[in-house]
C-alpha cells in the first residue's frame, strides 16, 4: 500500500511535468502567431489547412506510447491546436442546429471548442452562410451508416460555388432523456424521424404503446421534452441532456452499435494533399445505353477506388440523374488526375467538389 509521503512524491512530478507541459503549450502558441504574421505578409486570406492539421494527428495517433487512447490523444491535440489556431485566426463554423445536435459535437470534434459555433435550422442555411462570408467554414450531415445518403447535403451541392475540405465521422449513442422517473412513465417520444428509425426495435421492445413524434431535430425533441410534461421523452445525445436538463432513462439505444454519421466541413479553400485523400465528384451522363459502365470505367481502368456512388434527381428534366461518387486519393495524385481527366471525356457534365483528407478517428 502506498504511503503518504510516496503519492506527495508523485503528485511533485506531476506538478513538474504539468509546468513543463505549460510552457511548451505557451511556446507552440507562440510560433503559431510567428505563423500568423509570415502568412498575412504573404497575402495569405486562410490560416486554417486541413491538410497540416490531418497530418499532425495522424502522427500523434502513430506516436502515441499509451496509455490513453489514441482517441483521447487526438482529442487533447485537437484542443491545443484549436487554441493556437485561434491565435492565428480566430473562425466562425456554420452547423446544422440547434444546439445539442450531433452536426454540432462534430463540429467541435473537428474543430475543437476555441471556434465560434453558429447554428442554422436547415443545411440550405449553412451553404448561404458560408457561401456570403458570415462564417469562413460549415459542417453538414451527408450519411448515415444504418439510414443512408441525406439527400438535402447532397442537392445543396448542384448549385454551390463551394468545395469540400473535410470530413467527420461521429458514433452516434442515443440516449432516452426525460424529466419522468422511469421508462414506465413515459408515454411520447419526440426524435429525428432517422433517430426514431436508428432505435425501432428498442422502442418496439421497451415502449411499444408510446406514440413516436417525428421533429426537425434530436435537439428540439430534448427541448420538446425539458418543456412538456413528465410523460414525455426524447432520443438524443449527451450534449442535448446537459443543454435541456433531462436524465438519460436509458442509454445506447441505437439498434446497431456500429451507428455512425459522416459529416462534411465546407468552406472556399481548397485542401492540398494530406497523405491520405479522399475526393468527391458530381457527374452526369449521356442519355444513352451503357453510358453511366462507360463513365465508371474511367475509375477502374487506372485503379482508382470508388468508396461510395449516390444517385440523385437532377431537376432538369423527368428520370435525369446525377451521381456523387467519392474517390480515394487526391484530385493532384497522378492516377486520380488521370482518372478524372477520362471521367471529363465521358460524362455529359464534371463538377469536382472537393479533395480532402480523410476522417481521422
Amino acid at each position: 500500500m502506498s504511503t503518504g509521503n510516496e503519492i506527495d512524491q508523485i503528485r511533485a512530478r506531476i506538478d513538474a511535468i504539468d509546468r513543463e507541459l505549460l510552457g511548451l503549450i505557451s511556446r507552440r502558441a507562440e510560433l503559431a502567431c510567428q505563423v500568423a504574421r509570415v502568412k498575412t505578409a504573404q497575402g495569405e486570406k486562410f490560416c486554417y489547412r486541413p491538410e497540416r492539421e490531418a497530418r499532425i494527428l495522424r502522427n500523434i495517433i502513430e506516436s502515441n506510447p499509451g496509455p490513453l487512447s489514441d482517441e483521447e490523444t487526438a482529442r487533447l491535440f485537437r484542443e491545443i491546436m484549436s487554441a493556437c489556431l485561434a491565435l492565428e485566426q480566430p473562425l466562425a463554423v456554420a452547423y446544422l442546429g440547434p444546439q445539442g445536435t450531433y452536426t454540432q459535437s462534430a463540429t467541435l470534434k473537428h474543430f475543437g471548442h476555441s471556434v465560434n459555433t453558429q447554428p442554422y435550422a436547415a443545411i440550405d442555411e449553412v451553404f448561404r452562410e458560408v457561401e456570403s462570408g458570415e462564417c469562413h467554414y460549415g459542417v453538414v450531415p451527408v450519411e448515415n451508416s444504418i439510414e443512408g445518403v441525406i439527400s438535402h447535403t447532397l442537392d445543396s451541392f448542384m448549385q454551390s460555388p463551394l468545395k469540400i475540405c473535410g470530413e467527420v465521422e461521429l458514433r452516434i449513442r442515443h440516449n432516452l432523456l426525460s424529466r419522468a422517473p422511469g421508462l414506465g412513465s413515459v408515454a411520447r417520444v419526440y426524435a429525428h424521424s432517422q433517430a426514431l428509425a436508428q432505435c425501432r426495435h428498442w422502442l418496439d421492445h421497451t415502449l411499444p404503446e408510446a406514440e413516436r413524434v417525428a421533429v426537425s431535430s434530436n435537439a428540439e425533441a430534448a427541448r420538446r421534452a425539458s418543456a412538456e410534461l413528465d410523460a414525455t421523452a426524447a432520443i438524443a445525445g449527451d450534449a442535448a441532456a446537459e443543454l435541456y436538463g433531462l436524465t438519460a432513462l436509458a442509454s445506447g439505444i441505437e439498434d446497431d452499435p456500429t451507428n455512425t454519421t459522416r459529416f462534411l466541413v465546407i468552406g472556399h479553400q481548397a485542401a492540398a494533399r494530406s497523405g491520405d485523400d479522399k475526393t468527391t465528384v458530381l457527374f452526369s451522363t449521356p442519355n444513352k445505353p451503357g453510358a453511366l459502365h462507360h463513365v465508371l470505367g474511367a475509375f477502374a481502368e487506372v485503379g482508382v477506388s470508388m468508396t461510395r456512388i449516390e444517385s440523385r434527381p437532377s431537376r432538369r428534366g423527368m428520370w435525369d440523374y446525377l451521381f456523387f461518387v467519392d474517390l480515394e486519393g487526391h484530385a493532384d495524385d497522378a492516377i486520380v488526375a488521370d482518372a478524372l481527366q477520362r471521367l471529363q471525356e465521358r460524362a455529359a457534365m464534371v463538377k469536382i467538389l472537393g479533395s480532402y483528407p480523410r476522417a481521422v478517428l
